[in-house]
């Protein structure tokens, strides 16, 4: 976040007030006067630098493109390139008083995330590339602007203040049009067409995961069962108390059988959730915890039932981490409404140390959140206690549920 100075700092800092209004020419040599100054003498090599790196980037980037090492290269180029723009900013901010808010940076991804989907937005990247515009458009500039300033300091010296004012308001122009930040819809483009593929991943992943557990669980146990059941048909007239004993063995896995297609059941979405909500949902995630949990939910209605699914699954994967790997003796989950917000706070006083790389499930959870333009904070030092937090957009349900 940019560093916000008042206005009577600014001023004094400066020599003049910062507005979106370009200063007006002035005949005074005053202090923002020689900044301007020793800024329109400073373009040349500044432009000269930025032009040749851009320069660079593009030719050994599009040249290499038919390459597996062209479109990272260029990626990195524009990355690179954003840099200059913020030195560029500063610049401006130091001499010709422009402040001009830093951008958004382009969204960090796990490795989970796709290698090719994070490179393909660094290769759009809409801040990158206007700086590279900006950069082309400065060498010209700056051999003009470097050329004038010079010369009018020894031949026109009396109105070289004038000059100099008129100069640099073209350079705020272009500051303010080029290395501002890209606009919002620019931006939100970028994060949804990476957010889709998140939730496509997603979604892919969950499929694979139900078919392992029929495959391995259910589909396994009634294979096992129709086998059985064929031997005990077979043994019924020669040896009918074992065949009976066969067919009480053959109960059992039906037993097991349900109780395993009700677990997957309850793992794409639970019918307690559907039917009475996240006060009942967490609370029964809560009793299956191997640590006592506190529950306190807060919501007057019931979301849409995508955000309702994703708050339950967050907090019944947190609940198991808990369980599994912070050592805690108790924990708290706490669910309330803010506005237009669904907040989630889980904590528990285990060992801490939890974060988004930690193999534990949260760089997913992370993930699945900021596909539907949420938040997840971990807030876990050695030794703890864990805090986390998680917040959902709030949309109210329109079936009357």
């Amino acid at each position: 976040m940019t560093e916000r100075l008042s206005p009577t700092s600014h001023a004094e800092n400066t020599g003049f007030a910062d507005s979106d209004q370009p200063p007006p020419a002035r005949l005074a040599y005053d202090r923002g006067t020689w900044k301007e100054i020793a800024h329109l003498l400073a373009n040349l090599p500044v432009a000269l630098i930025g032009f040749v790196y851009v320069v660079t980037v593009l030719f050994v980037g599009f040249w290499l493109t038919v390459t597996v090492i062209g479109l990272p290269l260029l990626a990195a180029g524009l990355l690179g390139a954003r840099q200059l723009g913020k030195l560029e900013r500063k610049r401006a901010r130091a001499l010709l008083g422009v402040r001009v808010d830093e951008p958004s940076p382009l969204p960090l991804r796990g490795s989970g995330e796709g290698f090719f989907q994070q490179l393909w937005m660094g290769v759009k990247d809409p801040v990158g590339w206007r700086t590279v515009l900006y950069e082309f458009i400065r060498l010209p500039w700056g051999v003009f602007t470097f050329a004038i300033t010079l010369t009018s300091l020894f031949v026109l010296w009396p109105v070289l203040p004038f000059i100099a004012r008129g100069l640099t308001n073209a350079d705020r122009a272009m500051v303010r049009g080029l290395l501002s930040p890209s606009d919002e819809l620019e931006r939100r483009i970028v994060e949804l067409e990476s957010d889709r593929g998140v939730v496509v991943d997603t979604a892919a992943a969950d499929l694979r995961r139900i078919e392992r557990d029929l495959h391995d669980g259910a589909q396994a146990r009634l294979v096992n069962l129709a086998m059985g059941l064929g031997l005990a048909k077979e043994k019924l007239l020669e040896d009918p108390e074992y065949a009976a004993a066969m067919v009480d063995e053959a109960h059992g896995e039906v037993k097991l059988a349900l109780r395993e297609l009700r677990d997957l059941a309850r793992g794409i979405h639970p019918a307690v959730l559907t039917d009475r909500g996240l006060d009942a949902a967490l609370s029964s995630i809560a009793s299956r915890c191997t640590v006592p949990v506190k529950v306190t939910t807060d919501l007057g209605s019931r979301p849409v039932a995508a955000i309702e699914g994703i708050a339950y699954f967050t907090v019944s994967e947190l609940l198991q981490n808990v369980s599994k790997h912070s050592g805690a003796r108790s924990a708290s989950v706490d669910v309330w409404r803010s506005d237009d917000r669904l907040l989630i706070q889980v904590w528990d006083d285990g060992r801490g140390g939890a974060h988004l790389d930690g193999g534990t499930g949260m760089r997913g959870l992370a993930d699945r959140l900021d596909a539907v333009d949420g938040l997840f904070v971990i807030d876990s030092p050695p030794g703890g206690p864990t805090v986390i937090t998680a917040e959902l957009p709030w949309r109210d349900r329109t079936d009357g549920r």
